[in-house]
């Protein structure tokens, strides 16, 4: 069974339908609700998108535990996790994958609420998520895989984001320390680290225009043109589903002996 956050579209959504066709019951999290300080930027996953998860793990057969619940607000985290597993008796997988995207400002300049949102969500997020999942895999004994969707922005320095880069340069510390003391018990900690991913978070006008300011307008396609050159293969960004296998990958038991890394989906975006 796996645990997802940021579970109603996106990245989360195609993690719990891979995960799903093998066989695998979810445990679906995510805040369906705007952020205020997101919001300016692209709009919140709503209850009728974790409510499509829903459907589509439903759809290839398996059982699925979804709620709404605050990647930052622990005890609610907590409460999702435990009554997931007590409706589906354990938890094999976690995948820590609720982020948000704010941007747009040199390092200086960035607003103390974006600041701390941004980390609440995207590395305290993850340490919650680990947090309340850790007890669940060391008492069943039966080792696990912890995923945490990190970004190639947590391997380069990229102007005006930093609040972004530091949470995903924070969660490899956090992998890494959380696969010494847990590999004893055989549990797993890896991050996922891709390029720009095919989702709202990037597909969105606000974000084209950072790449495009002197468009008024500015379009996919016209984005696409610039994005591509950033990747050594010719593509602007990768699939959701690409993200996914690597997931499915780290949490299979061909990765059995693959802890402590970051994989990379970045179509050579890092060479570069």
């Amino acid at each position: 069974m796996a645990f997802i956050t940021g579970a109603a579209r996106g990245q989360g959504r195609s993690h719990a339908v891979r995960l799903a066709e093998e066989g695998a019951d979810i445990i679906a999290v995510d805040i369906a609700a705007d952020i205020a300080s997101v919001r300016r930027f692209y709009p919140g996953a709503t209850e009728a998108d974790l409510a499509e998860t829903v459907r589509e793990v439903e759809a290839l057969g398996r059982r699925i535990v979804a709620t709404k619940a605050d990647v930052r607000d622990y005890d609610a985290l907590k409460h999702a996790l435990d009554d997931g597993v007590a409706q589906l008796g354990h938890v094999d997988i976690v995948v820590a994958n609720a982020a948000i995207w704010i941007f747009g400002k040199l390092a200086h300049e960035v607003d103390e609420e974006d600041w701390q949102d941004l980390i609440d969500v995207n590395l305290t997020g993850v340490w919650h998520t680990a947090k309340a999942a850790i007890p669940h895999l060391t008492g069943q004994g039966t080792g696990g895989s912890i995923i945490i969707i990190s970004s190639t922005a947590g391997l380069k320095g990229t102007p005006y984001a930093v609040q972004y880069v530091t949470s995903k340069h924070a969660v490899i510390g956090l992998m890494r320390t959380l696969a010494v003391e847990l590999a004893p018990q055989s549990i797993r900690v890896n991050t996922v680290n891709p390029t720009g991913v095919d989702t709202i978070m990037i597909q969105n006008e606000a974000t084209w225009k950072l790449f495009l300011p002197d468009v008024e307008h500015p379009t996919r396609e016209q984005v696409a043109e610039v994005f591509t050159p950033t990747n050594a293969l010719p593509v602007p960004w990768v699939e959701p589903r690409d993200v996914s296998n690597a997931v499915l990958f780290l949490a299979s038991d061909e990765a059995r002996y693959i802890t402590g890394t970051t994989l990379l989906v970045d179509a050579g975006y890092t060479i570069r």
